[in-house]
């Protein structure tokens, strides 16, 4: 046997490359991404008072059944039916398999590939080959086994593993955030037809009202008591009315329609019976911290994809250090098929590649850039969504302090107009006014009653949409704790060592 010996010169230029590669790894790495200058949270809800506090994402915490505190058996019916058949919760719950299964394949590449295989060649030998004929074919059969991983020497898989699982849980707050927004327009819209409802009675009360004015009317016209232009005034009021009667159900028909499909169900399937409007929308507490937005699944979903964005800066500058991989493979391979598994005919091999790009015209430089302002759009992207929460939750404390003042305002015109009414019938009786001033009694009291149904309605509408802007409740989630994610209200995220 010949021994060769490998000159020790030889072994450094040998190894000359993969240094060359380490070095201009450590120099590759982009400067850290410093996070743009963020807004300052508020220390209080200015329409509630209450205090600001950094918090740690809640968005997992448990919101409970929020819509039974409004204490309707039917909403609570409707809710769970959505829950079980809308079509956004079943898209959202889609995607958020997708990104689980997407995890798993992430994770996959961290772990050794097994494989095994079996094959038959049929092929002539070349002409010249000692001791084969002119045209000879021979069949070759293998059998073996193989083994490649790839040794995670940079981070690289790691990082895109924990990327995919924070696209995982954006999906998964998604999905949160699918869910209360399909129970918030339910509970909305289940609001507003009941409001329907009541004012197609108070309609309907007043159509008939109005009719009994017109009979007695055309019997003093016959009588020759009244002109004929206070008849074509009572007819033309009763007509009105049940206009807007008309207009009313074909409303409720809308909005039942619209009901049915938040609840994943056909419209000409489904129906909603009239049922009596009674109580009041329940009353969110005051002094409300804003750490509850903590638990607002879009600001979760955010704060995910913003820090998967910063993970996959970490996967793009790990392109800047050569890619290692190891393989073995061992079998069996023969021209006949009765000696394939015999010891003589096993083969084996290993090996082991070591890659770097030496000059790619600047991809690896752009995959860096480009994932670095994949992250600002994420952070910018996050700040806003806190910011429309508290934009939100403003918008409904105003509202809920507005329309509480305008109910009471509007009750007192009710009362006004009621009383207006019944002093206008009277002196309609004796004589004392004309039947124009009766009607424009009852004109204005009809509208008064519309307008304060409207008013209620708001009021449960606004509530409704507090909770959501609350992101499902009141509750106030616990405050952070060392080891915990960054905070969600801070408004700004802290980049990760590996963009140092």
């Amino acid at each position: 046997m010949t021994t060769t010996t490998i000159p020790s010169s030889f072994r450094r230029f040998a190894l000359a490359p993969l240094l060359a590669a380490l070095v201009l790894a450590g120099c590759a790495v982009p400067p850290a991404i410093t996070p743009t200058a963020a807004p300052p949270a508020p220390m209080a809800f200015k329409e509630a008072g209450s205090r600001w506090a950094v918090a740690a994402p809640a968005e997992a915490q448990p919101r409970g059944e929020w819509w039974k505190a409004f204490g309707d058996p039917v909403l609570d019916g409707l809710i769970a039916r959505a829950d079980a058949s809308n079509t956004s919760i079943q898209l959202a719950g889609a995607r958020l398999m997708q990104a689980r299964a997407l995890l798993r394949a992430t994770d996959a590449d961290r772990s050794v590939q097994i494989g095994v295989g079996a094959g038959a060649s049929r092929q002539t030998l070349p002409l010249g080959t000692a001791g084969a004929a002119p045209g000879q074919a021979y069949t070759t059969y293998n059998a073996g086994a193989s083994v490649s991983y790839e040794p995670d020497l940079f981070g690289r898989l790691a990082k895109a593993s924990k990327a995919a699982s924070l696209d995982a849980q954006a999906s998964e707050a998604l999905l949160q955030s699918a869910r209360l927004a399909v129970q918030s327009d339910v509970a909305q819209s289940y609001f507003v037809l009941r409001a329907l409802d009541s004012e197609r009675v108070l309609v309907r009360q007043t159509v008939e009202a109005y009719r009994d004015t017109l009979r007695l009317t055309e019997r003093r016209y016959q009588a020759g008591d009244v002109a004929e232009l206070d008849l074509a005034r009572v007819q033309a009021e009763v007509a009105s009315t049940e206009s807007q009667a008309l207009a009313l159900d074909r409303s409720r028909a809308a909005l039942e329609h619209a009901l049915a499909v938040l609840l994943g169900e056909v419209p000409s399937s489904f129906s909603l019976a009239e049922a009596d409007w009674a109580g009041a929308p329940p009353v969110i507490p005051a002094g409300v911290p804003s750490t509850v937005l903590t638990r607002r699944p879009d600001i979760s979903a955010a704060q995910s994809t913003m820090l998967a964005a910063e993970k996959r800066v970490g996967v793009a500058q790990t392109a800047w250090f050569p890619d290692v991989s190891l393989t073995g493979s061992a079998g069996f391979a023969s021209t006949d098929l009765g000696d394939l598994f015999k010891w003589s005919a096993r083969a084996w091999g290993i090996g082991a590649l070591l890659s770097l790009p030496v000059f790619d015209g600047g991809r690896r430089e752009a995959g860096v850039q480009g994932a670095n302002a994949q992250w600002d759009a994420a952070a910018a992207n996050y700040r806003e969504q806190v910011l429309v929460a508290f934009k939100d939750v403003e918008d409904q404390l105003s509202s809920l302090r507005l329309l509480s003042d305008q109910a009471k305002t509007q009750a007192q015109a009710v009362d006004s107009a009621s009383r207006a009414t019944v002093l206008s019938t009277t002196r309609y009786r004796n004589g004392y006014v004309s039947q124009l001033e009766l009607l424009d009694a009852r004109r204005s009291e009809l509208a008064n009653r519309r307008q304060a149904l409207q008013v209620r309605s708001a009021q449960y509408q606004s509530t409704v949409g507090l909770i959501r802007a609350l992101g499902g409740g009141w509750d106030v989630p616990p405050v952070a704790q060392a080891g915990q994610p960054a905070p969600v209200l801070a408004l700004q995220a802290q980049p990760e060592a590996a963009r140092r």
